[in-house]
């Protein structure tokens, strides 16, 4: 395929880095290792640079966290103790050039997009974020960027062509955005 490639899962080190730029990625995404170790993403970025380092955040509601939304791991069934929007701001003070942001409530709903969390994450950062979670139909895109996503993402309905990507990108020209 010649389109760009964000890659994450598994991902510890520099040297995992290294490997998976090598293997064709132009994006690397960290999650649970940059929590157990946040440092990381401050070398990650000083090594490769910011635009290829993605900090994937895993959130969902919370009443436990003052933002409403807490971090969460392995597949958003653990909470890991932070903040989603002050771990949003770390992750861009570290370095990370993008946020992919990952609604554990909408995953798999197909109810549309979080746009109450994205709102609330695009004002804590200024680096892109990436709206994932919960999309159903062609028309849950042009929500998410005009929420402030710089991105969408969505699989399952493109797995199951309940939807089609020409359908996302005609909603996404009709209102008025740039596809390619």
């Amino acid at each position: 395929v010649f389109i760009p490639l964000t890659v994450g899962g598994g991902v510890r080190s520099a040297d995992d880095v290294r490997e998976l730029l090598r293997a064709g990625a132009d994006k690397v995404s960290v999650n649970t290792s940059a929590i157990a170790r946040p440092e990381l993403l401050r070398e990650l970025a000083d090594i490769f640079g910011s635009q290829c380092i993605v900090l994937s955040v895993d959130a969902r509601r919370s009443a436990e966290q003052p933002s409403g939304y807490e971090v969460t791991t392995h597949g958003g069934t653990k909470s890991a103790g932070l903040d989603a929007l002050e771990w949003a701001r770390r992750g861009e003070e570290l370095g990370v050039g993008e946020i992919l942001l990952n609604s554990m409530d909408g995953d798999g709903t197909r109810n549309g997009f979080d746009i109450e969390m994205l709102k609330a994450v695009r004002e804590v950062v200024t680096v892109p974020v990436i709206a994932s979670g919960g999309a159903g139909k062609a028309a849950d895109f042009p929500l998410a960027v005009e929420a402030g996503a710089q991105a969408v993402l969505a699989a399952s309905i493109f797995h199951f062509q309940e939807v089609t990507i020409a359908e996302v990108k005609q909603e996404l020209s009709n209102a008025g955005y740039e596809v390619r």
